[in-house]
């Protein structure tokens, strides 16, 4: 029996999710997701409870046995079909026996805050598996292609036993690092007509990616072989982010379902040799003390903007800045005096 979800306990909810109650996991991530100081504390003790709850004969929140869950990153540019090929793949890995959680990070609407493309609306089939959970989230002008809160809704699709959550990135260019920094791969997907993909993209996210797919390969077979072909000489000049795995680079047609099986095989090897190396665990752990860092500064942002002095002189200092009667640097150094 599932409980009300609205109107469940701190506890209730957190034995909800745990159950793997859809509704319970939507209303969890509502709550950490929430810019209200009420809600705030609350998910803070919701993940908190999450975190000393796992196995800590490897660290809290670094569980990394046989059946934990794989955390992918996905970004590429708009257009590249990064939803068509979530919803081939996450059907794929449904049929294969694993649950599939989806976060997908879309634009922020400027008029209601919320997500403008809404990705759970194209991926039909996939939003109608049980064994899948779909998540749109907006960006809310947080930079690197995801949210805020994108670790704490991966650590809570894991508690409701999703063992493989994938992360889609907003989709928007060189900035698209983020997410790097909290999955186990990192994939990047490119098109194959897209010209030359040393300018259309920087060395900066090129170096972190662990797999290169080409989609659209149905669209022109040629191209897209061509393609990988010219970054595989591209990637061979950069230094890989791991001496135990060199990025694989393939073509596959999401929309025709063709080259899945090969593309999920590369990911089960690059799997097995992180796990062998001890990087997988060593890259958790690395990521939590980023998150540790990462809620500092955003800590120390609300705080100092939440400070009496400093509530009370933005207003006539922005003001001043604005007509350039007072610099940004010596604004920013008086709101700072305040504080001191």
């Amino acid at each position: 029996m599932q409980i009300d979800v609205e109107s469940a306990s701190d506890a209730q909810l957190l034995v909800a999710v745990r159950k793997g109650e859809r509704r319970a996991l939507a209303k969890a991530i509502t709550l950490v997701e929430s810019t209200l100081p009420a809600h705030a504390k609350r998910a803070q003790k919701l993940i908190a409870e999450i975190i000393v709850s796992a196995d800590s004969s490897v660290g809290a929140g670094h569980t990394l046995s046989k059946t934990s869950a794989l955390r992918i990153g996905i970004s590429g540019v708009p257009g590249v079909g990064k939803s068509t090929f979530i919803e081939a793949l996450g059907l794929y890995l449904i049929a294969a026996g694993h649950k599939v959680a989806v976060l997908a990070v879309d634009p922020s609407s400027s008029l209601t805050g919320g997500s403008i493309l809404g990705d759970k609306t194209r991926m039909e089939h996939l939003s109608l598996a049980d064994a899948a959970f779909i998540r749109p989230s907006p960006s809310s002008g947080a930079l690197g292609g995801v949210t805020d809160h994108t670790r704490e809704a991966i650590l809570l699709c894991e508690a409701a036993g999703y063992d493989i959550i994938i992360v889609e990135t907003v989709g928007v260019g060189q900035s698209e690092i983020a997410v790097a920094a909290m999955t186990d791969l990192f994939v990047l997907m490119q098109l194959p007509n897209a010209g030359d993909d040393l300018q259309a993209i920087k060395k900066g996210i090129m170096e972190l990616a662990d797999f290169v797919v080409f989609n659209k390969a149905d669209i022109d077979l040629i191209a897209a072989q061509r393609a990988v072909a010219q970054m595989r000489l591209a990637l061979s000049m950069l230094r890989p982010s791991s001496k135990f795995w060199t990025p694989h680079v393939m073509c596959l047609s999401a929309f025709k379902q063709d080259g899945l099986a090969d593309f999920w095989q590369q990911v089960v090897d690059f799997r097995l040799k992180m796990q062998a190396s001890g990087e997988f665990l060593s890259k958790r752990q690395h990521q939590a003390l980023a998150w540790m860092n990462q809620q500092i500064d955003s800590a120390l942002r609300q705080q100092f903007r939440q400070h009496p002095a400093v509530a009370a002189a933005l207003p006539a200092l922005s003001v001043a800045v604005e007509n350039g009667s007072v610099t940004p640097a010596a604004a920013a150094q008086q709101l700072l005096a305040l504080v001191n």
